[in-house]
């Protein structure tokens, strides 16, 4: 699976915007390029990303095969409480990768 790089603050105030970051190294392969013996290389791609707040669906993209190389999203997220932030996503043969991290609202 994908190396990922997420930043999210760890503590914010009630009701507080936060920025969320995630990178995620993937080829994004569309699957139109060929190879050297005539063939396509097969495609790779995410082809969506979620992120939950405290079990609740707070974004949900869809990707497509125009997406470049290692994708980058960055996102704001009002926060009201203590929880989990869940990001995953999924590629194109179904694998589903996730990345959790805890906020402290203080």
């Amino acid at each position: 699976m994908a190396d990922v790089l997420v930043n999210i603050p760890e503590s914010a105030a009630p009701g507080e915007i936060i920025e969320i970051k995630l990178l995620i190294s993937h080829p994004m392969e569309t699957g139109f390029r060929p190879l050297a013996d005539g063939t396509l290389q097969p495609r790779d791609i995410i082809t969506s990303v979620r992120c939950l707040y405290g079990g609740e669906t707070v974004l949900e993209v869809d990707l497509h095969p125009a997406i470049s190389a290692n994708p980058f999203l960055a996102f704001h997220l009002r926060v009201d409480r203590s929880d989990e932030i869940v990001l995953e996503w999924t590629d194109w043969y179904g694998e589903v990768q996730r990345e959790v991290r805890q906020i402290e609202v203080v």
